[in-house]
C-alpha cells in the first residue's frame, strides 16, 4: 500500500496538472473572449454576386460537376436573390448530362487574414446520396496560404465534420471544444494536405436534412493569431448580440471546435489571404470513394451513374443564404 507521503506527492502532482490544465484552457478560452470586432463587410441578396467570383474550370476533387459562370447560372435558374434571399442551387431536370451535373462554386472577391465570419443560412444542400457541399475558406498556391473548412459533408451525413488543410509543419490540438466534437487526425498536412487535420461532431441540426427542418441558423468562424474556432446557432438560438451587430464570442461558450494554435502550429505561418467559398459538387474524391461502402451504395453501382440517372433527387441540393457579415478586430 501506498506511503501518505507518495498519496500526498501524487495528490500535489495532480493539483497541479489540473492547475496547468485549467490554465491552458484558460488562455484557450481568452482567445475569443478578449477580442471586440467591427463589422467590415456584409454580403447580402443586394450585393452578393457582384462581389463573388464564379470558378468555372475543372473540379480540383474530380467531381461529376460542371461549375456554370454567372451569366450561364442565371439562364439556367441555378441562382437567384428572390425574397432577399441569395439561391444557389444546381440542376435538378438533366438526365445524364455528359460534362457532369451542372452547379456553382463562388469565391468572394475579398481575401482576409484573421477576423469573426458569421454565415447565417436558411438551407443547405440536404443529406442526398451523391452530394458534397461546403463552406470554406482557402488561399492562393493551396495547401501554402491554408484552407478552413466550416461545413462540409456527404451523402447521407447528419452532421458536420470541420477541417484545416495546410503546408507541412502544422499540427493541432482541440482542447476547449464542445463535448462530442472528436479529433480524427492532427496532423494538417496529412496526405500533402488533401485530408488535412478536421473533426467529426455530434452536434444536432448542424448539418443537412436536420439543419434544413429547424430553418436552419448560423455558423460563426473566428480566425485569429491564438486559433481558428467554429461555433454553430439554430435558428431559434442565435445570440442577441449576433443579431444586434454586435457579436461577443465570449458570450457564446464553449465552440463545437478550438484549433488551439501554439508551440506546434503557428497560426499565422499556415493561414493567410483566403476567399470565402461555397460550393456544390457531386461524387469526386471523398462522396464517390466512400459511396460502396455506404447505404447509397443499394442505388446504383457508382456515385455518377446515381447522379447522372436521378436529376430529380438534387431539387433540394441548394443554398439558401440570408448573409455573410465579417468582422475584424
Amino acid at each position: 500500500m501506498p506511503s501518505k507521503r507518495i498519496l500526498s506527492l501524487n495528490l500535489l502532482g495532480y493539483l497541479c496538472s489540473a492547475s496547468a490544465l485549467a490554465t491552458n484552457l484558460a488562455g484557450t478560452f481568452s482567445a475569443y473572449a478578449a477580442a471586440t470586432y467591427n463589422l467590415v463587410d456584409t454580403y447580402n441578396s443586394g450585393n452578393f454576386f457582384s462581389s463573388f467570383s464564379f470558378y468555372t474550370g475543372s473540379d480540383p476533387t474530380h467531381g461529376y460537376v460542371s461549375y456554370q459562370s454567372q451569366s450561364a447560372a442565371s439562364s439556367q435558374g441555378l441562382i437567384n436573390t428572390n425574397n432577399g434571399q441569395v439561391y444557389l442551387g444546381v440542376d435538378h431536370t438533366t438526365v445524364n448530362p455528359s460534362a457532369g451535373r451542372a452547379s456553382v462554386r463562388i469565391s468572394s472577391n475579398k481575401a482576409y487574414t484573421h477576423g469573426l465570419f458569421i454565415a447565417d443560412i436558411a438551407h443547405m444542400p440536404g443529406s442526398i446520396c451523391g452530394v458534397w457541399p461546403a463552406f470554406w475558406l482557402f488561399g492562393p498556391n493551396w495547401p501554402n496560404s491554408g484552407e478552413i473548412d466550416v461545413i462540409e459533408g456527404v451523402n447521407l451525413a447528419g452532421t458536420d465534420q470541420i477541417t484545416l488543410h495546410t503546408k507541412a509543419g502544422c499540427s493541432i490540438n482541440t482542447a476547449g471544444s464542445q463535448s462530442g466534437t472528436t479529433l480524427v487526425n492532427s496532423n494538417c498536412n496529412q496526405d500533402n494536405g488533401n485530408t488535412g487535420c478536421g473533426v467529426t461532431t455530434t452536434t444536432a441540426n448542424a448539418y443537412g436534412n436536420n439543419f434544413n427542418n429547424i430553418g436552419g441558423g448560423v455558423y460563426a468562424m473566428q480566425w485569429e493569431s491564438s486559433g481558428i474556432y467554429v461555433w454553430f446557432f439554430p435558428r431559434g438560438s442565435i445570440p442577441a448580440d449576433i443579431t444586434s451587430g454586435s457579436p461577443v464570442t465570449g458570450n457564446w461558450g464553449l465552440p463545437i471546435v478550438a484549433f488551439n494554435g501554439g508551440s506546434s502550429c503557428n497560426i499565422d505561418s499556415f493561414f493567410s489571404n483566403e476567399n470565402i467559398v461555397f460550393d456544390t459538387t457531386f461524387c469526386g474524391d471523398w462522396a464517390g470513394s466512400v459511396w460502396g461502402s455506404s447505404s447509397c451504395a443499394s442505388l446504383a453501382s457508382s456515385c455518377n451513374s446515381y447522379v447522372g440517372a436521378n436529376p430529380g433527387a438534387f431539387a433540394p441540393a441548394y443554398w439558401t443564404i440570408n448573409s455573410v457579415k465579417v468582422y475584424q478586430q
